[in-house]
């Protein structure tokens, strides 16, 4: 969720969307994201919409203490706008931040809030992120207990020196340790993630922590190209020549190695970033996202989406608990899609999925641009569907945008 938010068209007081948004709201599957804006340090690589605590002071309405009744608002706001007719929550995400430096009480509170109001399938996928040293295994535990079924630990190197250039702070090991301990508290899934291409990232570096990843044993993997985005510490630091900018060479090279050592360990990719044990560990929620579903994101600075509409949450943890104790909707703007503008975003974001596209999506023009892009070994064809080949995957959005008129 980056820090910078775009402008668009005003959102009612009340939070209302248009007649046209709700139609189809009781067919389509639903989802709650649910943004918790805390961090005890702050990365230097990192752009979200996250505070430390000498960042929030004393500000009104920006405690952790006070912060799940400002969810608990936001969420009987999404009960009133979205009306009585929508299908149980099928994936919940907590995300941040760093969520689990909430008490797991305040965390399963939240989560109550959704099954209270909205109800939860019995399938669900309750997800939360997390820093490693932010909990223990009674926390993991006890956050099960709460109804938690997955948790993923934000790993991101082996390396000391990788994670001092991302200033990330992890006792040697611990990320591993947790997944162990998640098992044992009874999580269904466990996830790492890992992020290559940091400055002065050997590939040696990039296979040692992608063999601890998958010695390991987590249900999913998630590896990421890092981003350096303005405005960041590290994106100073590049800019001064303190470091080098990595190389889309190196780049290909990384993924390439996840790709052969995550195959090899058992791993199956079915998103670009993203490879698991089966398809019952892929990550649900986010394929909600990929898959154009309806999501309502709960906190500061967070982004929704339902039936073709948009809108994004104020960013600041006071203003957001300020708009929600006048009884108005959080949100800063927002933008209703046109059926153009949804066709496009179906084909970016199905193409990244080993499920592919259905070519039926395309125009005739956009067709007739498949033979050479399969000639290039770029697209696969799999039950009647188009899907990335490996080699496309290093290409996806050049992929798409050769193939768009």
């Amino acid at each position: 969720m980056p820090s910078t938010l775009p402008e668009g068209e005003p959102v009612p007081p009340t939070g209302e969307l248009p007649t046209a948004a709700l139609v189809t709201v009781a067919e389509t599957p639903l989802s709650f994201y649910l943004h918790v804006p805390f961090c005890t340090t702050r990365c230097g690589y990192c752009d979200f919409n996250t505070y430390t605590a000498g960042e929030l002071g004393n500000a009104p309405g920006a405690s952790r203490v006070g912060y799940p009744e400002e969810v608990l608002a936001e969420l009987d706001l999404a009960r009133r706008v979205l009306g009585p007719n929508t299908p149980t929550v099928g994936t919940v995400f907590v995300g941040g931040g760093t969520p689990t430096l909430l008490p797991a009480d305040d965390l399963g509170r939240m989560l109550s809030g959704i099954r209270d109001r909205f109800g939860l399938a019995d399938d669900a996928e309750i997800t939360t992120e997390s820093n490693p040293e932010s909990i223990d295994e009674a926390g993991m535990s006890r956050l099960v207990d709460h109804g938690f079924t997955r948790i993923s630990f934000g790993m991101q190197s082996v390396r000391p020196h990788v994670l001092a250039v991302l200033d990330r702070v992890h006792t040697p090991g611990r990320p591993q340790q947790a997944v162990a301990e998640a098992k044992r508290a009874g999580f269904a899934q466990t996830s790492l993630d890992l992020i290559y291409g940091t400055p002065g990232e050997s590939l040696s570096d990039w296979e040692a922590s992608l063999r601890a990843a998958i010695d390991a044993e987590p249900d999913h993997v998630s590896a990421y190209s890092l981003i350096v985005e303005p405005g960041t510490r590290l994106a100073a630091r590049i800019r001064r020549g303190e470091l080098p900018m990595t190389s889309e060479d190196d780049l290909a090279d990384k993924y390439e190695l996840a790709e052969k050592l995550l195959i090899e360990a058992g791993y199956a990719n079915y998103e670009i970033s993203n490879w698991s044990r089966g398809p019952e560990s892929r990550c649900r929620h986010n394929l909600a996202y990929w898959l154009g579903h309806n999501w309502w994101g709960v906190g500061p600075g967070a982004h929704s989406h339902v039936g073709g509409v948009r809108w994004w949450n104020v960013k600041h943890p006071a203003a957001y608990a300020s708009k929600l104790d006048q009884g108005i909707s959080p949100a800063y703007a927002r933008e209703q899609l046109t059926a153009e503008e949804r066709r496009t975003e179906r084909v970016l974001l199905e193409l990244r999925l080993d499920t592919g596209l259905d070519p039926a999506v395309l125009t005739d023009r956009e067709r007739d641009r498949i033979p050479d892009l399969r000639a290039r070994g770029l697209i696969a064809d799999r039950d009647d569907q188009l899907v990335l080949t490996a080699a496309g995957r290093l290409l996806a959005d050049g992929i798409v945008r050769d193939l768009l008129d």
